[in-house]
């Protein structure tokens, strides 16, 4: 006779070690034991007698065990043994749970920190967790699809974020790269979508500078700055090394090898998430040197007058652009700007200046882009750059003889 859904919840154990049977037909029954109440079912496959486990009551229903059963007879008719079909199910839910996005992701990146900063580390896992995962990180990765991506992308786009939306792709692509070349999966669907592709172009800023003819004036000015040496220095390296001003006022002196002539910019500093050097010319070493006598106690270059464990303030070399009269003609990256028109005019190698300044559309310049890539060659520029200024500051008239290309 079939079980009721009463008989089951009332079923008790007798007390007998083996349990008590209670069939509900079709090789189906309830073990009730002390432990609780299991559902079982008996049958036959290859001439072996088996039972296979359906479940245990309450969590399993009297319903659900029978469609379970049902399940196992369509298997039995099909001549496969449930137990195995089972147990392949089993290896098949594991597998996909290793190889889901999320799990080849974490794969990836502990081979990807590997002498990356904790910095960098803890920022691009952040932005997985955040912007990624919640959306295909419980995937298969070989289902993950490109419509997947840009779902991703554009989510991320709606915050305002676009470089962020920008870097969850490239991670992305990261992520695809190391599962192909493991075996994981055949294909990488990142590799057919471009950030401009799917997302709005910046309109390009253009920051306020003076023109090359004002540029004597302009470091003379400097040179006579009647404020904090610490700013007057700051704008001087600034002329000299054309970085980001945040890139200046947050350098450590820890970065920089005076007796190689070089500063190492770690990665989670620069705006590209990609480490940058810059090399040292003679008069950047001088101003260094002075400024060493004066900070190199402090972490930082330049600390912060009130609070030494901050550096000096974003603002600090505009406002004093601004108090020597420059409002409105000329900022902290306009330096950038007049590196950049006065170099190419001269002839300089565009990929030479694009990498020194490290723009954005570095990877267009060199494919195989690398923080070194053109490092000598970078060097010369830099010193040619600090003795051109140098002689415009001593006159108005360019003294330098043009520099041909090649």
């Amino acid at each position: 006779m079939a079980l009721t859904d009463t008989a089951v919840k009332n079923a008790r154990h007798s007390g007998s070690a083996a349990g008590d049977k209670l069939s509900d037909g079709g090789g189906m029954f309830l073990l009730v034991k002390a432990s609780g109440k299991y559902w079982r079912m008996d049958y036959r496959f290859a001439d072996k007698r088996k039972t296979l486990a359906l479940g245990v009551y309450p969590a399993v229903s009297l319903g659900q065990a029978r469609k379970a059963r049902e399940k196992a007879r369509e298997l039995l008719a099909q001549g496969i043994d449930p137990n195995l079909h089972r147990k392949a199910e089993k290896l098949q839910r594991a597998a996909t749970l290793e190889n889901s996005f999320q799990s080849v992701a974490m794969r990836w990146l502990d081979q990807w920190s590997i002498g990356k900063t904790p910095h960098t580390i803890d920022y691009t896992v952040k932005r997985l967790e955040r912007d990624v995962f919640p959306i295909v990180g419980a995937l298969p990765i070989g289902e993950v699809t490109a419509p997947m991506l840009i779902a991703i992308v554009k989510k991320v786009e709606e915050r305002g974020a676009l470089d962020m939306a920008a870097r969850a792709l490239s991670n992305c692509g990261q992520i695809f790269r190391y599962a192909v070349a493991h075996g994981i999966t055949d294909s990488n669907p990142a590799s057919f979508i471009k950030p401009s592709d799917v997302l709005p172009q910046r309109k390009a800023k253009h920051h306020a500078r003076i023109t090359a003819k004002d540029l004597p004036q302009l470091l003379r000015d400097m040179d006579d700055y009647q404020g904090s040496i610490l700013t007057r220095i700051a704008m001087q390296l600034m002329a000299l090394t054309f970085v980001r001003t945040g890139d200046l006022i947050g350098a450590r002196w820890d970065e920089f090898d005076l007796v190689g002539k070089r500063w190492d910019i770690p990665a989670h500093r620069m705006k590209m998430d990609t480490p940058h050097i810059v090399p040292l010319a003679r008069q950047a070493l001088v101003l260094l040197r002075e400024l060493h006598t004066i900070t190199g106690r402090s972490e930082w270059l330049f600390p912060h007058e009130s609070n030494p464990r901050k550096h000096m303030s974003n603002n600090t070399v505009l406002y004093a652009l601004y108090r020597m009269g420059y409002k409105g003609t000329m900022t902290g990256h306009g330096f950038r700007g007049l590196a950049s028109t006065i170099l190419h005019e001269q002839g300089f190698d565009h990929a030479h200046i694009e990498l020194q300044l490290a723009h954005s559309d570095r990877d267009e310049v060199s494919a195989a882009y690398n923080h070194a890539t053109y490092l000598t060659q970078r060097g010369k520029l830099m010193q040619w750059w600090a003795d051109y200024l140098q002689a415009r500051r001593a006159d108005n008239v360019i003294v330098l003889p043009k520099r041909k290309a090649g």
